[in-house]
């Protein structure tokens, strides 16, 4: 029988994943193959919680890059990843698997509010909770956001589910030299400056002890074998093994 590592996680995907080839925008299609691969662990048991940047939507520091203000871009950005929640949550309804979201920002008709102990509630009932409108706050991005809600609702680890098969010293697609970690320190991603996620993110997994394991979620079966214990991707932990 398969016997998962962990027991409860949190899995980041990237707004980017969702949008498919067309780089935009949300695919249906990319929306039930995602469904499709946390079903696979959600049918081993464990407690699921899901958030979704909105990359593929709008990026709230970009804009402000361009002229908007900082605070109106951000929040754009916490509406974006309700649209990705919602599509996501519908993707995953269809295959069987019950769910709820909740937002950070008060959307009632589409959402509940995100009120800790009822997403842990929802958990224990075995849905999926996912979790939108990032922190609520604007200068916090859903990498922000996923490590508070990892410790928030008692999560063993944060899995982000990238296009890139793990951590590099470098960015693979420009040199063909990059060397890629099995496992890295937390205090090793802070001096290399590597963008595995942002600075709050690392920060608060580092001070709680969380680990984040960091995988490619395009290759079909990556996100079932991980939970079972195979070595994919990178993962970040406290200390060197």
């Amino acid at each position: 029988m398969d016997n998962p590592k962990y027991g409860r996680i949190l899995l980041k995907l990237s707004g980017e994943i969702l949008a498919g080839d067309k780089g935009f925008g949300i695919d249906p299609k990319k929306a039930s193959y995602l469904a499709n691969e946390v079903k696979s662990i959600f049918d081993l048991g464990i407690d699921i919680g899901l958030i979704i940047g909105a990359g593929n939507i709008f990026r709230g520091i970009q804009a402000a890059g361009k002229g908007m203000d900082r605070v109106t871009g951000d929040y754009l950005g916490m509406l974006a990843t309700i649209m990705n929640a919602i599509s996501v949550q519908d993707a995953l309804e269809k295959v069987n698997c019950e769910t709820r979201t909740l937002s950070a920002i008060n959307i009632s008709q589409v959402a509940e509010p995100y009120i800790r102990r009822r997403a842990i509630r929802h958990l224990e009932k075995g849905r999926i909770v996912i979790v939108s409108g990032g922190t609520g706050n604007p200068f916090f991005t859903t990498d922000s956001a996923a490590a508070l809600r990892a410790k928030e609702l008692g999560a063993e680890i944060v899995i982000k589910g990238t296009k890139v098969d793990g951590i590099y010293d470098k960015d693979p697609a420009q040199y063909s030299d990059a060397k890629k970690f099995e496992t890295i320190t937390f205090s090793e991603v802070l001096k290399k400056n590597l963008r595995v996620m942002d600075l709050t993110a690392i920060t608060l997994c580092k001070e709680n002890n969380l680990p984040i394991h960091v995988l490619d979620i395009n290759i079909p079966g990556n996100l079932k074998q991980l939970i079972l214990g195979s070595k994919i991707g990178t993962q970040v932990i406290g200390k060197s093994l």
